[in-house]
């Protein structure tokens, strides 16, 4: 099973609902929205529509990020309370405020998507240690790492905590979890255009799996999406 979608609603909402059966909210990331948002979101949608969710910010990313000033959170820059899964009360209190909006979203998956700066250190390695070991099994939980990390020990990190590895799989390999994951932020950056060569390879690729998520995140992401759709079901 192949399940298809866009990382945002990047059209009317009564429209996207009609293209396709998944989105991945991305306004929890910068700011959450209030619970009465998302249960306006959760009861448009069909009955059998999927929304997987982006974590907030305030877990993966320190304040210095520029996703914070966008988000205009009102956090000094220099906070070392915030970010990069510092088991820290302000980390955990954003995870929990996170987590009622997945609920409400009915959500199966959410997905932690650090910046570069988050490498693979001793300590970097220990805060999701113990983030991951501390909250609630309620979804999927799916991570996205940017920054330099082997492949062994991201698929270490993932079989020991639980995890998916998220991966855009035209960069990179995901080697734990399933389901798998794929957030296509286009070949080269956001302005790529995927080319039916490449819809091919990744349709090709999708078909190793039992069920498989791909989000399209490039700038023509809703005219890709719908054309990897339209591939998928024509076989």
């Amino acid at each position: 099973m192949i399940k298809i979608g866009c990382c945002g609603f990047r059209e009317k909402r009564e429209d996207y609902f009609h293209h396709f059966e998944v989105v991945e909210i991305q306004k929890t990331f910068y700011m959450l929205p209030r619970a009465l948002t998302a249960e306006k979101w959760k009861r448009e949608a069909p009955p059998s529509f999927e929304y997987t969710v982006k974590a907030w910010q305030l877990i993966t990313h320190e304040p210095k990020s520029p996703t914070y000033r966008k988000a205009k959170l009102p956090i000094e820059r220099g906070s070392e309370r915030y970010g990069f899964f510092r088991p820290t009360d302000e980390v955990f209190d954003a995870w929990e405020r996170c987590r009622a909006i997945a609920r409400i979203l009915d959500a199966r998956i959410v997905v932690f998507q650090c910046p570069p700066s988050f490498h693979e250190t001793r300590e970097h390695m220990e805060n999701m240690r113990q983030f991951f070991s501390s909250i609630e099994r309620d979804f999927r939980y799916a991570w996205e790492p940017r920054g330099k990390w082997s492949d062994t020990t991201i698929e270490r990190m993932c079989g020991e905590l639980d995890l998916i590895h998220c991966v855009d799989p035209f960069k990179n390999t995901s080697v734990h979890g399933t389901p798998r994951y794929y957030r296509l932020h286009g070949i080269g950056g956001y302005g790529y255009e995927y080319t039916g060569d490449d819809l091919h390879w990744l349709a090709e690729l999708c078909k190793k799996d039992e069920e498989v998520y791909c989000l399209f995140n490039n700038i023509s992401m809703v005219k890709n999406a719908l054309e990897f759709k339209k591939m998928i079901s024509s076989g």
